[in-house]
């Protein structure tokens, strides 16, 4: 359903909607809702060692940089032929070709120390350093929930979308962790205990492949009018296009300040820093994203209050101070807690970000705006492990990759706010 067709009922206060959202989810839906559950216990199952096991494999600090940012840029460039098209070949195949390309890298990687072998897994295939979402999954599936989502109601759909996917992640960085540390404890190498669990990160997708098949021809797109020129037409976009381009931008800068120190270099960290064993690694990231969960459900009440744009910003400022303070910290404790409290704001803004790009775009050219900027984020994430990782690996400057992030997500956060405070979601100016 479009804004247009909105009736007056569907305009619900966003408290009541959080409620609302989930009942009123139908099956594709629900569908769509498992996959991003076990997509992202699969991130949070293989970022948690990705690095460790790269390092156990005996790769220095550049190679596995080299590795992470080569797998970020093979993400982004089948993103953006499979997003930009998805509105015309098929949002379900888009999503299952995500799938099998998930089953590609987690195989790879698992059956090979040889590093041309795991670059080209990397590059070709959909693996993630972050924990966070890569590959066509997240802009398809936004699409896909816009499409029968009324206004009042889509922000809170997303902060269910985004709650599940954190506790998901939460569970899968724990039990990584206690698998890891058991099977270190039965005596396997550390090389051999981190491979099981790139293989369970293959059989996740497998299992999204069985999901996503059940999909039914309710998820695609409505036809939309195109552009002419050839850029805007080959990427899916029309009328949106200028605004993909400002928001894109913006975008790009906070995920290349966020590229510095993703959960898996974030992990190494810890380990380096103050010793600490994947069993402990996997509970740090387990409470750090069950926090963030709650944070992104509370982010619709927030934006129900003082709007999207608004949320983006004010919410993140304080938590990118945290992420600068982190490395500052003298103790294990203290660094754990600084974490867990910048983890307590840092995601308010993804929720509200990704309803704010489906409220001001064409409807028709959901999937092709989501794809772009989720493009845009993976290019400017793809772009810094190279340069952080062996930073990280280096005393004296460890704590580096920190301080640039925080400091250009500030930047980030007060371009946002001057670009686009004027402009808010067609619903916010309605109320």
């Amino acid at each position: 359903m479009q804004s247009s067709d909105q009736k007056p009922a569907d305009r619900a206060p966003i408290d009541a909607g959080l409620v609302a959202s989930l009942r009123g989810l139908d099956r594709d839906g629900r569908l769509l809702f498992l996959t991003r559950v076990l997509r992202m216990f699969g991130y949070g199952f293989l970022a948690v060692v990705l690095v460790l096991y790269l390092a156990a494999l005996g790769l220095d600090g550049v190679t596995i940089g080299a590795i992470l940012t080569l797998t970020l840029i093979g993400d982004t460039l089948i993103s953006l032929w499979l997003t930009t098209r998805a509105d015309r070949i098929g949002r379900r195949r888009v999503l299952l070709a995500g799938a099998l390309l998930m089953v590609v890298a987690g195989v790879a990687f698992a059956a090979t120390s040889w590093v041309p072998l795991l670059v080209l897994a990397a590059t070709i295939g959909v693996i993630s350093p972050t924990g966070n979402e890569v590959g066509p999954f997240l802009a398809v599936e936004q699409a896909a929930l816009s499409q029968t989502t009324p206004d009042a109601r889509r922000t809170p759909t997303f902060a269910w979308y985004n709650l599940a996917g954190y506790v998901a992640t939460a569970f899968g960085a724990l039990g990584a962790g206690s698998l890891g540390q058991a099977l270190l404890a039965a005596g396997l190498a550390p090389v051999d205990a981190y491979r099981t669990i790139v293989v369970g990160y293959a059989i996740v997708g497998l299992a999204m492949v069985a999901v996503f098949a059940r999909l039914s021809p309710g998820i695609e797109a409505p036809p939309a009018p195109v552009a002419d020129d050839g850029i805007a037409r080959r990427l899916g976009l029309g009328r949106s296009k200028g605004l993909v381009a400002r928001l894109s931008v913006l975008f790009a800068v906070d995920s290349f300040a966020g590229g510095f120190i993703p959960q898996s270099l974030m992990a190494y960290w810890f380990h380096l820093r103050f010793d600490v064993e994947p069993a402990v690694l996997g509970g740090i990231f387990f409470g750090a994203n069950l926090l963030a969960a709650v944070s992104s459900l509370s982010a619709s009440r927030i934006a129900a209050r003082i709007g999207l744009v608004n949320t983006m910003v004010f919410t993140h400022l304080p938590s990118n101070m945290l992420l600068i303070l982190v490395p500052l910290m003298p103790t294990l404790p203290l660094a754990i807690g600084v974490l867990l409290l910048r983890f307590s704001l840092s995601q308010m803004d993804v929720p509200t970000r990704q309803s704010y790009v489906m409220a001001v775009v064409e409807p028709g050219e959901r999937s092709a705006a989501a794809g772009v900027t989720g493009i845009a984020r993976t290019t400017g994430a793809a772009l810094s492990p190279a340069i952080s990782a062996p930073l990280i690996g280096t005393a004296a400057l460890a704590g580096l990759p920190f301080l640039i992030a925080g400091g250009l997500k500030i930047v980030y956060d007060l371009a946002l706010w001057a670009a686009f405070r004027a402009h808010p979601a067609p619903e916010e100016r309605r109320g």
